[in-house]
């Protein structure tokens, strides 16, 4: 299949796919979607407050101090009579019957009395007067980012509705180590660390990454056992003897959508769906786990969560240098972005992602490409 109908499809198996919304804390919500409206648990201001140092006043001046009120404190005097004031920090709850603040640097102080103008209503927050309690601040389809949080935290919530589509990892192959140095047959695990990050991206969650050998039993049963959204195999999508991942597919009646993807790197890639879990088998090699994961993995998320691609820039953008088209496939460029042009890096074989750690992007390009200006796939 070609690179643009694959990424298509595992669009479209997204947008068909069922997430149920999932109350998460607030440090786990960064970067979803919200799968429900939110409103105020609180008003905004909580309480009339001062909005600078100064003055609470009561009535027309010149008035008489009473008592004084930080931020954190209880008010030191619950009411002021016409003519009376107490000195106030910003953000203290100012006392009842207050009508303005007279910040300090427009007061003029002798002893126990104050002056200075004031005018009605002037720096006081009041009660609700930004956000009402009940009211709707947020909709379905916000993603959260820092203010969304901040928001939320401020209403009073202490978790939030979000589509994150749940994902799992399987990172399979006998000669994988998660700790340590790569050698005598051995090489550190690489994937397992990569795809939380890029997954988040996309709007998902990774519940867990776990390693398995080459053995099919376990495989099948680690599928079978999987009830999560997305279920992402990494290794074993290939057709050598240890690639097990059709064959357990085919065995548990999985409907394969892409088996395959006319792209360099990354070609031996595959999108099935068992009941509702979408699984996704991506290359044993880093780089081309990376293009893979671009292709399938991103635009199927995305999709679930309701969010748009991150990576999809349609814009063409000029390709410095010189590259070739692939005769047949898609080629996937790792490119800086310098002064307008997409400059290619380099070191971007299957096996590395030393180009994708340099890079901004990938190039896109086709192949029938005669040079010009290419599409972009950027990276997180």
């Amino acid at each position: 299949m070609g690179w643009p109908a694959a990424r298509d499809r595992a669009r479209r198996a997204g947008e068909r796919s069922s997430v149920a919304v999932r109350e998460v804390p607030l440090a786990q919500a960064p970067g979803a979607v919200l799968g429900a409206d939110v409103r105020a648990l609180t008003g905004v201001p909580a309480f009339d407050a001062s909005a600078m140092d100064g003055f609470a006043v009561a009535g027309p001046g010149p008035w008489e101090l009473v008592g004084a009120g930080l931020a954190g404190a209880p008010v030191a005097v619950e009411g002021l009579a016409p003519g009376e004031a107490v000195e106030i920090a910003t953000g203290a709850r100012v006392p009842k019957g207050t009508e303005a603040v007279l910040p300090y640097e427009l007061a003029e102080r002798c002893g126990d009395r104050v002056s200075g103008p004031a005018s009605a209503g002037r720096h006081v927050r009041w009660a609700g007067e930004e956000t009402a309690p009940g009211e709707t601040v947020l909709t379905r389809g916000r993603t959260v980012g820092p203010a969304v949080l901040g928001l939320a935290a401020s209403l009073g919530h202490e978790t939030l509705p979000v589509l994150a589509p749940r994902v799992e990892a399987l990172v399979t192959g006998a000669e994988v180590t998660t700790s340590g140095l790569s050698g005598e047959g051995f090489v550190r695990d690489a994937i397992g660390p990569m795809l939380p990050g890029l997954v988040a991206w996309a709007g998902g969650r990774v519940g867990r990454v776990r390693h398995l050998g080459d053995e099919r039993d376990t495989l099948a049963a680690a599928i079978a056992g999987s009830d999560a959204d997305v279920l992402v195999v990494c290794g074993s999508s290939s057709k050598g003897p240890a690639d097990h991942l059709r064959a357990v597919l085919a065995d548990l009646d999985a409907e394969v959508l892409v088996d395959g993807v006319a792209c360099r790197p990354g070609h031996p890639q595959l999108l099935a769906r068992r009941g509702r879990t979408a699984v996704v088998g991506l290359p044993g090699n880093p780089g081309a786990a990376l293009v893979a994961a671009l292709t399938l993995v991103v635009p199927l998320l995305c999709a679930m969560a309701g969010r748009p691609d991150p990576a999809r820039d349609p814009d063409p953008v000029p390709v410095a240098g010189e590259v070739a088209a692939h005769p047949r496939d898609t080629r996937l460029v790792a490119v800086r972005l310098e002064g307008g042009r997409a400059v290619p890096v380099g070191h971007d074989r299957p096996a590395s992602l030393r180009g994708a750690a340099l890079a901004d992007a990938y190039a896109v390009i086709p192949p029938d490409w005669r040079g010009g200006a290419a599409e972009l796939l950027r990276l997180p």
